[in-house]
């Protein structure tokens, strides 16, 4: 009697249903259960309402979004029969009825599900559209759903593209995929398309709870934030890592539990962490960076934390109402630091950690290639912006740093900024002597340029540069197209090395004034239109018939090619054009005064 219970009982055992994941136990399976889509809900709920079906969807989004599930609910409201077998396509398929359950259950004669990765080339498109002529077998539609479309090659495309522009009236094509640039624009513009977006974190978190309160698990808040935020909008990898998350705690699942299982650092670790890269303090970094390694967060992970971090910091400094969303213990330390930090030290970081997260991630040690990133950031943290330091530089000081932030300490004493201020002054930029020449305005830095004997950077700042913004120390220009890709590196250069003070070049995109030349051909044309309006002129002109006006000059005007164009005198150190100068058709040929 014992062994006949004991073979019933192993009977049952055999006989039991496998463990199915919460990705699939929990799939949608009509729009009421479809997370985080409410749009596309919306507009298919009203087309089908209507009677407005298209004959080809293209859904289109992130893995894990509900791409496939969306065309399973379509193909079951389109086929769905009633609990009695005589309604017809509605937004809520009944799933009693044969067809809702065949298709539930994948195994409906009508629906055929073709997987575009496995089944790329055009013996696979040719058998398709060779069914597509038939009717369905027991449904109101023959659907076609094909997952990751775009995987299809250029010639199964092309074959589809009659079939799919003028199918019969009892076939549905629901095309599925991650990457839609991939797919023809011939073959979109033959669809109706739904981009599924990610489902936001607080979505994804009030979803992650009701499963665990179903599956009766016990799981912290925390613990469900940190699961969503790995899951970045994808529901099916959230299910997944809930799923693995359950399986770790034993039914009982914490913050500790999921970050060892993810691999992620503490929250608080990484604020303190942020906290000490920005004061430069590069010991502190690597032993912390040390031990947040050991006890297994993987360092990629904390470069993209402090990626996250900087990004929130920085939203918190020009937007600080983004605190609200926070934890409060979060927030008031993020205001904190907020407020200590300049916006230039923030996007000088960030810029750092993406440079350091891809060194990360391509490197033989991924721990060697962060903790070089963290510290390269230590000794440039507190460095001035590139305007601060040009301002104290022309002021004869040696620039400060952002925020007060210390130098970095470390075995060399000091970081970057600590050893620009030890230096003196006039070892970083120089003096200007004052035989040296100090041109004002841009004018004069040509007249210093000819004077200089550079006739070609002459020709082309007289020609093709249009002058934006120019003062001692600083030259905006937008540059023509005949002018050369480095003339704003040579006319810094040279500056800088015939004044004795440093000078910026940069070039810029607005309109700015007209060119040297042509403000010297307009100037030459308001001159010969007063002198052809003089008495005197008009006299001898009627009096020599046949005479006419050659050149109009000024008699203190000199031979130089910018010459009455400055506001100001001309540099004192003034010498005639050098005779290799191009020749311009532009310029007014020299004459007799009037």
């Amino acid at each position: 009697m014992a062994k006949a219970t004991k073979d019933v009982a192993g009977e049952a055992a055999d006989t039991a249903l496998p463990y199915r994941v919460l990705a699939r136990k929990y799939r949608p399976v009509d729009f009421t259960t479809l997370v985080g889509q409410e749009a596309m809900v919306r507009t298919l709920r009203n087309a089908i309402a209507t009677g407005r079906i298209a004959h080809a969807f293209m859904l289109t989004g992130v893995r894990g979004v509900g791409k496939t599930t969306t065309a399973r609910i379509i193909a079951r409201a389109l086929n769905c029969v009633g609990p009695d077998g005589k309604g017809g396509p509605t937004v809520d398929p009944c799933g009693v009825c044969d067809n809702c359950k065949a298709i539930s259950e994948d195994r409906h004669v009508d629906v055929i599900e073709m997987d575009a990765a496995s089944r790329t080339g055009i013996d696979d498109v040719r058998e398709l559209i060779e069914g597509v002529r038939y009717r369905p077998v027991s449904a109101r539609y023959k659907v076609y759903i094909i997952d990751e479309v775009h995987m299809l090659s250029e010639k199964a495309f092309n074959a589809l593209l009659k079939t799919l522009e003028e199918p019969p009236p009892h076939v549905k094509f629901l095309f599925a995929t991650t990457e839609i640039r991939k797919v023809p624009v011939t073959v979109l513009s033959r669809c109706q398309r739904f981009d599924l977006k990610r489902v936001p974190h607080d979505v994804l978190v009030a979803h992650f709870a009701k499963i665990s309160e179903t599956e009766k698990v016990e799981i912290s808040p925390e613990a469900l934030a940190l699961i969503a935020r790995a899951a970045d909008g994808s529901v099916r990898d959230g299910l997944s890592m809930l799923d693995q998350a359950i399986a770790h705690g034993g039914g009982v699942v914490d913050a500790a539990q999921v970050r060892d299982m993810l691999g992620l650092a503490d929250r608080s670790r990484v604020l303190d962490l942020f906290e000490k890269v920005m004061k430069g303090d590069a010991a502190a970094v690597v032993a912390s960076l040390g031990e947040m390694h050991d006890s297994g967060a993987d360092p990629v992970v904390i470069l993209q934390d402090l990626l996250e971090l900087t990004h929130w910091v920085t939203r918190l400094k020009v937007a600080p109402d983004a605190a609200a969303s926070t934890a409060d213990s979060d927030a008031a330390q993020g205001i904190a630091m907020s407020k200590k930090l300049a916006m230039a030290s923030l996007t000088r970081a960030w810029t750092l950690l993406m440079k350091g997260l891809q060194e990360t991630l391509t490197a033989p040690s991924p721990l060697r290639a962060a903790e070089m990133a963290l510290i390269r950031l230590c000794y440039v943290a507190d460095l001035p912006s590139p305007s601060d330091a040009i301002k104290a530089l022309q002021n004869g000081a040696a620039p400060g740093a952002n925020g007060g932030a210390p130098a970095p300490r470390g075995n060399g004493g000091g970081g970057a900024a600590a050893r620009l201020a030890s230096q003196p002054a006039n070892a970083v930029a120089p003096q200007p002597a004052a035989a040296q020449p100090v041109p004002k305005n841009f004018t004069e830095v040509v007249a210093l340029f000819e004077t200089r004997r550079e006739p070609r950077l002459v020709h082309h700042l007289m020609h093709h540069v249009h002058e934006v913004r120019c003062e001692p120390g600083l030259i905006e220009f937008r540059p023509e197209a005949q002018a050369p890709g480095d003339l704003a590196a040579k006319v810094s250069a040279l500056l800088s090395q015939w004044t004795g003070r440093r000078w910026i070049a940069s070039v810029s995109s607005a309109a700015g004034k007209p060119t040297l030349m042509e403000q010297k051909s307009a100037k030459g044309d308001a001159l010969r239109s007063a002198a052809e309006n003089n008495v005197t002129v008009q006299a001898i002109l009627k009096t020599f018939p046949g005479a006419k006006l050659e050149t109009v000059r000024r008699k203190s005007e000199q031979t130089s090619m910018v010459a009455g164009l400055a506001s100001d005198a001309p540099l004192a150190d003034e010498a005639p054009l050098p005779e290799e100068y191009p020749a311009d058709d532009g310029d007014i040929p020299e004459g007799e005064e009037f």
